[in-house]
């Protein structure tokens, strides 16, 4: 696994982002891989260049994830870094 580019504070789910990743075979901790990697899903070009640039400052860092059943999937760290939440977009 390589280094996290930043700290996620601490990990929480809504229920409902639990159950969809649950119902489609999806391992949460895979996602918080990829997003603490700094690959960040399916989010525009703008979004990516502002998520490089919030990564070494006080700024929220958010991506986007397509599950295999056509579920998205949101992950936000808070600017803070006090916490990263798994959610779907309709939750936010």
């Amino acid at each position: 696994m390589p280094k996290p580019l930043f700290r996620t504070g601490q990990v929480v789910s809504t229920p409902g982002a639990l159950e969809a990743m649950e119902q489609a075979g999806m391992d949460p901790r895979r996602l918080l891989t990829r997003h603490l990697a700094g690959d960040w899903g399916d989010v525009c070009e703008d979004d990516q260049k502002e998520n490089d640039y919030a990564v070494s400052r006080d700024l929220r860092i958010f991506s986007s994830y397509n599950l295999a059943n056509g579920t998205k999937i949101w992950l936000i760290t808070e600017a803070d870094r006090s916490a990263t939440t798994f959610l779907l977009p309709e939750e936010y």
